[in-house]
């Protein structure tokens, strides 16, 4: 699977763990910064990574950042993209089962690494229910 992937500063040590893991599973992964922990703004991040899913280059994509709020934020701006924020196992079951993600977030400060390659692991692995869900994420959608 293609995945996008994008921090910032407070994210950066979560997200090389991640690209690590996507790799060693596989996966073909973007890295879109960024690279150092030099202070920066989130946003240029986010909007990266999700600019490769809105336009089909990943499949998916995942944000991080300190609290994982503002990638959330900026990853939703994008046109076909639902990012949601994952905070523990079920959510992170959840928002693929019945919110069709394509995109997720972390807070780096709120998990550790472990928790966030499980979580990634769900993301990729967990299919939407469809169902009596397809109409709400279609609503969505418009």
């Amino acid at each position: 699977m293609k995945i996008s992937i994008g921090c910032d500063h407070g994210g950066l040590e979560l997200k090389n763990s991640i690209v690590e893991h996507l790799k060693e599973l596989g996966h073909d992964v973007l890295d879109v910064g960024t690279y150092t922990n030099d202070s920066c703004d989130y946003p240029d991040f986010a909007h990266k990574a999700a600019e490769l899913v809105e336009n089909g280059t990943c499949e998916r994509g995942i944000v991080v950042c300190t609290s994982g709020e503002g990638v959330s934020i900026a990853a939703n701006k994008h046109k076909g993209v639902r990012c949601g924020l994952v905070y523990n196992e079920e959510v992170a079951r959840l928002t693929r089962q019945h919110n069709n993600v394509n995109m997720v977030a972390y807070g780096a400060k709120f998990i550790t690494e472990e928790q966030g390659l499980k979580w990634v692991d769900i993301f990729l692995n967990t299919e939407f229910e469809g169902g009596r869900h397809i109409n709400r994420v279609n609503k969505i959608e418009k």
